[in-house]
């Protein structure tokens, strides 16, 4: 019997977004919905690519950062 190659996963599912951003999951499912959230729909699954779900939350950490320092001056 052959075994199946270890491969890793390209995307998230809603769950494990929810659990990496320590969020419930309504919450992720709300995120998911959002027009500038990386999601794709597969029928009525749902899946984020990893590192498309790592650039947005990086973009979005700055964007906050940026607003906060410019309402501060």
């Amino acid at each position: 019997m052959t075994r199946k190659p270890e491969i890793e996963k390209a995307v998230y599912n809603i769950y494990e977004v929810a659990a990496l951003m320590e969020i419930n999951l309504p919450k992720a499912y709300e995120i998911a919905r959002q027009e500038n959230f990386p999601s794709i729909r597969i029928g009525r699954r749902i899946v984020v690519p990893k590192e498309a779900f790592h650039r947005w939350l990086e973009e979005a950490a700055f964007d906050k950062q940026s607003y906060d320092t410019a309402e501060n001056q």
